[in-house]
């Protein structure tokens, strides 16, 4: 059947790696939307859940895959803006959309990332004006942008990087509470 074969093809598409699996999506060949994937991806989701202590979704940028439903429960909800007002801004959009269809989700947490220097106050003066939870802020990383101009993987950062140093204590954070 169907779905029997898309089961397998979702399978397949799970790469196995040394302490993590990944799936990624596509995108649609040229024109179109992703409601047909993001339907699968939903049922298929929620079949997977059940093999893993920890499930990411790393959606790209805006409220769509928000307001299509793609989980039904989130234990924790990571927005991740870029160090400016209408960043912030988007980010309690998002909350808002989330409240407003009324979504399961356990805590939200907002990560500012590629901050600047002398950013701070600005900042934490937006992101209390909107009522968003800070967990904390990524500095701009120098070499993090060499990684990505270079086509190189960021997991092979090494220890010394400034986001990953940024990076680990606002995970514990989020993760050992």
């Amino acid at each position: 059947t169907k779905d029997v074969f898309m089961e397998m093809k979702l399978q397949e598409a799970i790469v196995e790696a040394s302490g993590f699996d990944l799936i990624v999506m596509g995108r649609p060949e040229g024109a179109g939307c992703y409601c047909a994937a993001n339907s699968l991806l939903t049922l298929y989701l929620d079949r997977l859940i059940g093999n893993y202590k920890y499930v990411v979704i790393d959606n790209e940028a805006g409220m769509e895959h928000i307001s299509r439903l793609t989980t039904n429960n989130i234990d924790v909800l990571i927005i991740v803006s870029d160090p400016t007002r209408r960043g912030v801004q988007a980010a309690a959009r998002i909350v808002e959309l989330t409240d407003e269809l009324h979504l399961d989700i356990g805590s939200r947490y907002l990560i500012v990332n590629q901050a600047k220097e002398g950013q701070e106050k600005p900042i934490e003066q937006a992101v209390k004006e909107y009522q968003l939870n800070l967990i904390g802020m990524v500095p701009e990383d120098p070499e993090l942008q060499e990684f990505d101009l270079n086509g190189r993987p960021t997991i092979e950062l090494g220890e010394e990087s400034k986001a990953i140093k940024a990076a680990y204590p606002i995970f514990d954070k989020i993760f050992t509470k």
